[in-house]
């Protein structure tokens, strides 16, 4: 997933509680289609789905354990209502995650569309998120602070965090074509942010 700079919400509670309700249940499913399909997307979700594939822990609890560590650097570069509602995003996340697999059953689904269909409800979620002052990866905000700390361009920094994951899950599984379909589900997912997200003025 591309950086982003990350709005902050100026909106009521019940507005923003079904923004991010809303986009992390679209999130979520489109997480589950990549799932079914094998497919392994960038980010923290990327992460947590090889953890998924190579241990075989829950994919749930493998998500809210990724995302920890992110959590002070949220802290420190965006602030703490921002960190307080990624936090709420990606519990709800693995908790979505749990239960979808065991509230859908897909007999079959083609995995260029798991991968297309997959990364645009991801996309849509997130954006859905950053409307509302949140987010569903930890990447973003260390690839901002990056950039801070050291000068590193954040873009180009998340494109080889992003390579790099997407390759890991293809040597995991030893399928190129898994390569191709997980780079595809990633740039569904990246041009939703890319020609809709509009970062506010400060």
């Amino acid at each position: 997933m591309t950086a982003a700079s990350l709005p902050l919400a100026a909106r009521s509670l019940p507005d923003d509680l079904q923004g991010l309700a809303t986009g992390t249940l679209l999130a979520a499913f489109g997480v589950f289609l990549m799932q079914q399909a094998g497919l392994v997307p960038g980010g923290t979700v990327g992460i947590a789905l090889l953890l998924h594939y190579a241990s075989g822990v829950d994919l749930g609890a493998a998500l809210f354990t990724v995302n920890l560590p992110f959590y002070a650097l949220a802290w420190m570069r965006v602030g703490r209502a921002f960190t307080v509602r990624t936090a709420l995003s990606v519990s709800l996340l693995a908790l979505l995650s749990w239960w979808l697999p065991r509230a859908v059953t897909l007999q079959q689904i083609d995995p260029v569309l798991a991968a297309v269909l997959g990364g645009l409800l991801c996309g849509v979620g997130i954006l859905i998120l950053f409307r509302h002052g949140a987010s569903l990866g930890g990447l973003n905000v260390l690839v901002l602070r990056l950039q801070d700390r050291f000068g590193w361009p954040a873009g180009k920094v998340q494109l080889v965090l992003d390579a790099a994951i997407v390759l890991a899950g293809a040597a995991l599984a030893g399928d190129p074509r898994r390569l191709a379909l997980s780079a595809l589900a990633v740039l569904a997912l990246n041009l939703v942010l890319v020609y809709n997200h509009r970062a506010r003025a400060a």
